[in-house]
């Protein structure tokens, strides 16, 4: 036994050698990317420069977003290690290092050479002998697992070596953290064909609870990012999650993986200047998010694109100026015909009736001075005049100009046809009753819609407020000016673009694979925004790749916000159906995405649960059988040992019960899942919404995609009856315990729940 101790601190010593010299290298690549970021702040040329300034920023940027990385793989940079059947040994990590002879000492993850690690089964070795996986502490090895493919290949010392468990199930039975770890270091194959799968198209991911989908998703966006970086760095990529909590779960696994250029954000942020977290009632939101609300919000607009009750009468500057109805109308017609967004036509429409005004002031003055000229009965002078045909075009111009200084003049235009803004247009929209009634077509539950005045918005009105952005558009006629004239030195300022990244090395270094990147970042504006920074502030920002998690709750119009966001339709759509929470979400993937994409996605299922343990998930799909029965739990590939259990009593029991839970995790997190009506006075027990605390209170929707040691569910009888996809909701919550299930009830236990252990 002491010898096999020896062999293994040998094999510890052996790994921690490799791993301190890894480090050193990464080490060393942090001095370089140091030193030249604190270079190209110093240098520049001739100073004041365009040329020095794009110098400065082109490096300075790229050397500081390498920093960033290097800094973000520091924890675990080196987690395993395959040796094939050739005698080759080769180190596979977060990040790919090379030494100064330029080989490599590391592999990335993402390069084709580091996938035997991931894909190799004991039927289908690909070629190796053995799998080890390395785990790092700080920078000290603390531990080896091996996996044997071909024992007869190895030495005599590597065989005494062999050591430790299968490192999924080791990852499993550690304590959660309040943050989600990557799986990186133990993605299995299933997971794999997920990641690895092509940019092009849209992927749907189903799979049940604890599954890996999501961390599946985010290392697929890196290995993304690493593999077609020419395309996606310059677009970006997008990861859409169900709330602000979860992002803050999920937001280091990125960068731990070596990527830092990504967007995130929840559907109530895709819309800028507009933060939504409310969530309306299910009545409300079913309304909301059905499709048919796309031509509500058209109808909408059209409306605001109006007729005077009878001819247009305009006084200003003691004159009044009539518009026949008639001309009006054709001048409507003549701006909607363009088939321009409202505010663009606007520009037309104003354009057209100040001339009428000024063909209209010709006339009242012409006649004025008719019935004065009458009036000193000199009917030969009167009769010679005729303003309103001496009218040239630069008159009308002119006669424009001044009529629209006038106030009278705009608040006229602007009650025919004003510019609007989408926060004007549907909040005016959703507080009037008399316009719903109007342009909401039947069958839809318009008085669901109504609100006073001036409420916050909702995560539902984002979708309404995208469409309206389309229809409503902008004047931007300023703005293309001076884009056609920063074009003009566009290929000048690519050109030079391109010989900073030959002089600084950044293009050999492949930091940078395209001089119209930088170029285009530069261009104009100057202002060295980041790829994610300028795609957040942007509207209308087409990315290379969008992710969409808990993609089962999106509504119709919702998916309409999203893909506009990705006109290649290049998607990976995360999500379990049998978990759709939202009165407005799929019941199905092809009911949400064939209206955009008409058949052309593919599917990829996840059946193995490794998070929940057998006992809970017997509970679960007992719930999930009564609510959704043609949907097939995952099957669940370890045991708690701890059978769920039922507890009778009322929020005053919830701290008794969370202090045994959290005797019970030790280090673990426990989570409070409570009903919509109990989730105040738990919430109130258990402030605060930081994850990495011992204890957190949410409701189940705050609770959609985050894992807990334990959770306590309060209030189920609640949850179920709080909206007709209450048994989901249920499901939800039950299945996001990785050890421990509590159920506390202070009524009648629901049948659904009959599996579980009575106190």
């Amino acid at each position: 036994m002491a010898n096999r101790q020896d062999v293994r601190a040998e094999a510890l010593d052996s790994e921690q050698r490799t791993v301190s010299a890894l480090y050193a290298r990464l080490d060393v690549a942090r001095a370089r990317a140091e030193a030249a970021l604190r270079a190209a702040h110093g240098s520049g040329g001739e100073p004041g420069t365009r040329q020095a300034r794009v110098e400065r920023e082109v490096t300075a940027a790229e050397q500081a977003r390498r920093l960033a990385q290097l800094h973000a793989v520091e924890r675990g940079l080196c987690f395993g290690r395959i040796d094939d059947a050739g005698g080759r040994t080769t180190y596979v990590g977060r990040i790919g290092l090379r030494d100064d002879g330029n080989e490599s000492v590391l592999v990335d993850w993402r390069a084709p050479a580091a996938r035997p690690f991931y894909v190799a089964t004991a039927g289908d070795p690909g070629g190796l002998v053995r799998r080890r996986h390395l785990h790092l502490r700080q920078r000290r090895v603390v531990g080896l697992d091996d996996e044997v493919f071909d024992l007869e290949r190895m030495s005599e010392s590597d065989r005494r070596a062999l050591v430790g468990e299968a490192a999924l199930l080791a990852a499993l039975r550690r304590g959660r953290t309040g943050r989600m770890g990557d799986v990186v270091a133990t993605i299995q194959t299933e997971q794999d064909r997920v990641i690895r799968s092509g940019l092009q198209g849209a992927l749907v991911v189903q799979g049940g609870p604890g599954t890996g989908k999501t961390v599946a998703a985010l290392h697929r966006a890196a290995y993304l990012l690493y593999t077609h970086r020419d395309t996606l760095e310059r677009r970006g990529v997008l990861v859409i999650g169900p709330n602000a909590m979860f992002l803050r779960y999920i937001g280091h696994v990125l960068p731990a993986l070596g990527e830092t250029q990504v967007v995130m954000a929840t559907l109530g942020e895709l819309f800028p200047g507009v933060r939504a977290t409310a969530v309306d009632e299910p009545r409300t939101a079913r309304v909301k998010g059905d499709a048919r609300m796309a031509g509500v919000v058209a109808a909408a607009v059209r409306d605001r694109q109006r007729l005077p009750d009878g001819d247009l009468l305009v006084t200003a500057e003691g004159v009044t100026m009539r518009v026949p109805q008639a001309v009006c109308a054709r001048l409507r017609e003549r701006a909607r015909a363009v088939r321009l967004p409202h505010n663009m036509a606007r520009k037309l429409f104003v354009t057209e009736l100040l001339k009428e005004l000024a063909r209209a002031e010709a006339r009242a003055v012409e006649e004025s001075l008719h019935l004065a000229e009458l009036a000193l009965e000199d009917p030969e002078l009167a009769g010679s005049l005729d303003l309103e045909h001496d009218l040239d075009e630069v008159d009308l111009r002119l006669a424009s100009r001044r009529l629209w200084s006038l106030e009278p003049v705009r608040r006229a235009i602007d009650a025919l046809w004003p510019e609007l803004t989408p926060q004007r247009l549907v909040g005016e929209l959703l507080s009037s009753p008399a316009t719903l009634r109007a342009v909401v077509p039947a069958g839809l539950d318009w008085a669901a819609l109504v609100r006073p005045a001036g409420e916050p918005w909702t995560v539902g009105d984002v979708p309404l407020l995208d469409e309206a952005a389309e229809l409503l558009g902008e004047d931007d006629s300023v703005r293309r000016a001076a884009a056609r004239e920063a074009e003009a030195g566009e290929e000048e300022l690519e050109r030079y673009a391109r010989e900073v990244l030959v002089t600084t090395g950044l293009l050999e270094e492949g930091i940078f694979q395209r001089a119209e990147m930088l170029a285009e970042r530069h261009a104009g504006t100057g202002d060295g925004l980041s790829t994610a920074e300028r795609a957040a502030a942007d509207r209308t920002w087409a990315y290379g790749h969008v992710i969409v998690d808990e993609a089962q709750e999106l509504s119709a119009m919702a998916w309409r916000t999203v893909m506009r966001r990705v006109p290649a339709r290049s998607l990976t759509v995360v999500g379990d159906i049998a978990q759709t929470g939202s009165a407005a979400g799929a019941r199905s993937w092809a009911q949400v995405l064939d209206p955009h994409l008409a058949g052309r996605w593919r599917e990829e299922r996840l059946l193995v649960n490794y998070r929940t343990p057998v006992e809970i998930m017997r509970v679960a799909a007992d719930v999930l059988r009564s609510v959704a029965p043609d949907q097939e739990p995952p099957e669940s590939v370890r045991e708690g040992g701890t059978p769920p259990r039922a507890v009778r009593g009322g929020v005053a029991r919830l701290r008794e019960l969370v202090a045994a839970e959290l005797d019970a995790v030790g280090d673990g997190r426990v989570g409070v899942i409570a009903s919509e009506a109990w989730h105040p006075r738990v919430a109130a027990l258990f402030p605060g919404d930081d994850l990495e605390a011992p204890v957190v209170a949410l409701t189940v929707t705050q609770a959609k995609g985050l894992e807990f040691d334990a959770v306590v569910v309060a209030d189920p009888a609640g949850i179920l009856a709080r909206s007709p996809m209450g048994g989901q909701d249920l499901y939800v919550a039950i299945t996001r315990a990785t050890r421990r299930l509590t159920v506390l009830h202070d009524g009648d236990l629901p049948p659904v729940l009959s599996g579980l252990v009575r106190e």
